[in-house]
């Protein structure tokens, strides 16, 4: 599968642009191509959003883009009169429409396609998806539902005063905004994943071996001897106590002779 995986990503990349367009977006080309840069994604659609206007067969239940005309198309915000001179080229039934983001990319792994997921719902594109299909081709989609469509004519004849158009030029340009903003906010939050999810990848070093202090180690020493050489240990330095706090004899001087073997004897002890 990884395998089959990087020769759909070149293949992708490598293919012409069929859009009508012919290249990315340029509100969108540093998700695009933040996305393209990784090893586990690559991108397969996308659109930075759009307001359209399209005419379609008087009649026709067809809703296809495919089979309509194009009378106006802008990825920015418009006015009322660029939608007023497109009308006047309608001989069906117009219809006005804003579409908010769109971007489909493929996943390697289906754990990065839930990272993707999560990263689109909490920048505002809530009505995000992924699918598997039969070949193992992982894709997640993110959509918006802030998209806007309203019938303006019906058979070339049209079905509105201008002052409503003005006032629904109006409303699709806040959705640009919006639009616009969440865009924003997505690119930032993909930075901040896959960030977080490289850093989670590198190797974490081992701690340095330390020693434990003398003291530790006497101390460990002393807990783990036996309690029987404990006794015997804590008799000899009583003892040996006892024998420095006798009093000296009378007539001892300095240099006596006798006077000398007890301390001699606490010093023998001392080094036993």
């Amino acid at each position: 599968m990884e395998k089959a995986f990087s020769q759909w990503k070149k293949q992708c990349l490598n293919k012409l642009d069929l859009s009508k367009k012919g290249s990315v977006d340029e509100d969108i080309a540093n998700v695009v191509s933040l996305l393209n840069s990784r090893e586990e994604y690559f991108t397969t659609s996308s659109c930075s959003g759009r307001v359209i206007l399209i005419d379609r067969a008087a009649g026709s239940s067809d809703i296809h883009k495919q089979n309509c005309v194009w009378l106006f198309v802008s990825h920015q915000k418009c006015t009322s009169e660029d939608l007023m001179c497109a009308l006047a080229g309608s001989s069906g039934d117009a219809v006005f429409k804003f579409e908010p983001f769109v971007l489909h990319l493929q996943c390697r792994r289906l754990e990065d396609a839930q990272l993707m997921h999560s990263v689109a719902v909490n920048s505002g594109f809530r009505n995000s998806g992924l699918t598997v299909g039969k070949t193992g081709k992982i894709i997640t989609a993110v959509r918006s539902t802030h998209g806007l469509e309203v019938p303006l004519s019906r058979e070339g004849k049209l079905l509105v005063e201008h002052e409503y158009i003005h006032f629904l030029t109006q409303i699709a340009n806040q959705k640009m905004e919006e639009n616009l903003r969440r865009i924003h906010r997505y690119y930032q939050n993909l930075q901040s994943a896959l960030t977080k999810e490289k850093l989670q990848l590198l190797p974490i070093p081992s701690p340095p071996i330390s020693q434990k202090p003398r003291d530790n180690q006497l101390e460990t020493e002393r807990r783990d001897e036996p309690k029987e050489d404990k006794e015997q240990k804590n008799a000899s330095v009583y003892k040996r106590r006892r024998k420095r706090e006798q009093p000296h004899r009378a007539g001892c001087c300095h240099g006596d002779r006798a006077s000398l073997l007890p301390e001699l004897d606490d010093c023998l002890d001392l080094f036993t």
